[in-house]
């Protein structure tokens, strides 16, 4: 049993690579945190669709945001693309956009909830991630708060992981071997 986090920028290629890692595995749960695609948001379901279409047939997909719940079951591999969705989703769930205390609270208890489940891990668990400290700062609260806390889930799951890769420009970098900053 391996715990991989797979970070990289938009369009880097660390979901394809995410893929990759399990696409010879039978029995693969792909976990879709993210929004459920509709008719509203057109652009959303063709990204949904295209992510659909690579993946191997018998992979199944789970729409959920109880990733620590899926990690607790799981008899199989797992595949999470991506956590920046999950988060998003937790502090929508909340409403907390503009409280940024209690959106950190929230975000900070479900993250300890997702490490446990993440180091008792009994399967191959793969997540992917959004990289977003390279940029520039953003101009509202609610992008800083989103950017901020992505970046401490980012190293929170990087430190529990047994193996951590940056995919940049279509390039894979293995940061395994790198010390850890301690927060």
């Amino acid at each position: 049993m391996t715990t991989t986090l797979v970070l990289g920028g938009a369009r880097s290629g660390k979901s394809r690579y995410a893929e990759q890692l399990l696409r010879h595995r039978e029995g693969v749960v792909y976990v879709a945190p993210g929004p459920v695609p509709d008719a509203d948001d057109l652009e959303w379901a063709e990204r949904v669709a295209a992510h659909r279409a690579r993946r191997p047939c018998g992979w199944r997909t789970v729409e959920t945001h109880d990733l620590a719940g899926v990690l607790r079951t799981a008899t199989g591999p797992v595949l999470v693309d991506c956590l920046a969705t999950w988060l998003t989703s937790v502090v929508d769930g909340i409403g907390a956009w503009d409280d940024r205390e209690r959106a950190s609270a929230t975000v900070g208890a479900r993250t300890r909830e997702l490490l446990d489940a993440w180091s008792r891990a009994t399967v191959d668990v793969v997540a992917v991630s959004n990289e977003v400290g390279m940029a520039v700062v953003p101009a509202t609260a609610s992008g800083r708060l989103f950017r901020d806390e992505l970046g401490r889930l980012n190293s929170a799951v990087s430190a529990a992981s047994d193996r951590v890769v940056l995919v940049v420009a279509g390039r894979v970098l293995d940061l395994s071997g790198c010390p850890v900053v301690e927060p």
